[in-house]
């Protein structure tokens, strides 16, 4: 991608650009403007803030920028770590004029963006995702909250950002694991809502594992303009939104059985979008199209061994779940969704005693 790319998530007056290119970071773009007023906080990760932290305060000329290091892993996504963050807000002096800024993956990003919607009743906040999960993902829409110890993202605010600033540079240094546990990210992209953009996948999986800037850069375009479109359509997640959830179901009961931070959440939500690809009424071809994708991603396409009961009671406590029922987000075709809770219990059950 030779130019940035500038794709608008319409919302109103809530409305922000999600700035896609490459050396967005160290000094080349002018973050600053989008700060409300001169103080600003980074909240990033032990991980991420020797590899990006300096080069982000370059794109805060003028700004009175503080910096906190959080531990690096989905176990931390507690509401003792939004804690932490609070604490380094008062401690700071900080005034309702002040930006939050995630700079990391999708765990810094939830949980700042949960402390920003939670800080004098909401600040501002910046999101700067530095993997190919959050900048595909987590880091448009608004999602903010941490985990629960009964279960994924159960505490939370829809609190949306003033800018989503990706620099898909930041993805050379991403390890391979993390590469493609965001890849199942893209995978759901395509299958939800774009069968053009799923068989380009199939295509191009070799090049995108290769980390080709080329390939990379149109995958977390394609993925954002998706997202940026139902986000827009649905921002509370009252409808069509809930699409976006495909193989989550599934996917966030892997991770609870599993123990946060065991397997990472691509890793769950991709074995979770072969097991919803079962449930589905696809033909056979479409269903051993997506498992071929998934698996060719190298990804999961099955649960570890976590045992029928302990995934449905975890199922159980998934935000769609209405009047004590489960609904599931499943394809008619690749490309093709929908959320229903007319599925076939008995096959549910067959697909969840694969994991026994």
């Amino acid at each position: 991608m030779s130019t940035n790319r500038t794709i608008t998530v319409e919302l109103g007056d809530r409305s922000y650009p999600i700035v896609i290119g490459r050396g967005l970071l160290g000094g080349s773009f002018d973050l600053a403007r989008y700060v409300s007023g001169t103080d600003c906080l980074i909240v990033t990760n032990e991980t991420v803030a020797p590899l990006y932290l300096q080069q982000l305060k370059a794109d805060l000329n003028g700004c009175s920028v503080g910096a906190l290091e959080l531990p690096d892993g989905e176990e931390f996504k507690t509401v003792e770590t939004v804690g932490s963050i609070l604490d380094a807000l008062v401690q700071a002096r900080a005034g309702r004029d002040t930006t939050v800024i995630a700079l990391g993956g999708g765990v810094v990003g939830d949980i700042t963006g949960f402390a920003a919607a939670c800080y004098m009743r909401g600040v501002a906040f910046i999101q700067v995702p530095t993997t190919l999960l959050a900048q595909v993902d987590s880091s448009v829409g608004g999602k903010t909250g941490v985990n629960h110890p009964k279960g994924k993202n159960l505490v939370g605010a829809f609190h949306q950002p003033k800018i989503v600033l990706i620099d898909t540079d930041t993805l050379s240094t991403l390890p391979d694991r993390e590469l493609r546990a965001g890849l199942a990210e893209v995978i759901k992209h395509g299958a939800i809502a774009d069968r053009t953009f799923f068989e380009w996948l199939e295509l191009n999986m070799d090049a995108l594992l290769a980390k080709d800037p080329d390939a990379l850069a149109h995958a977390v375009q394609r993925s954002c303009e998706i997202k940026a479109q139902v986000v827009a359509e649905d921002e509370r997640e009252s409808g069509r939104r809930a699409i976006l959830n495909f193989g989550h179901t599934f996917g966030h009961a892997i991770e609870h059985c599993q123990g946060y931070g065991d397997w990472l959440h691509g890793e769950a939500v991709a074995a979770g979008m072969v097991m919803a690809g079962e449930l589905s009424g696809l033909n056979d071809e479409d269903k051993s199209r997506l498992k071929q994708l998934v698996a060719s991603a190298g990804l999961p396409t099955a649960p570890p061994p976590a045992g029928s009961k302990a995934l449905r009671d975890a199922m159980g406590l998934d935000k769609k779940v209405q009047h004590k029922q489960m609904r599931f987000v499943l394809l008619k075709a690749l490309g093709e969704s929908y959320i229903t809770s007319d599925y076939d219990d008995a096959r549910l059950l067959q697909i969840l005693e694969a994991a026994d």
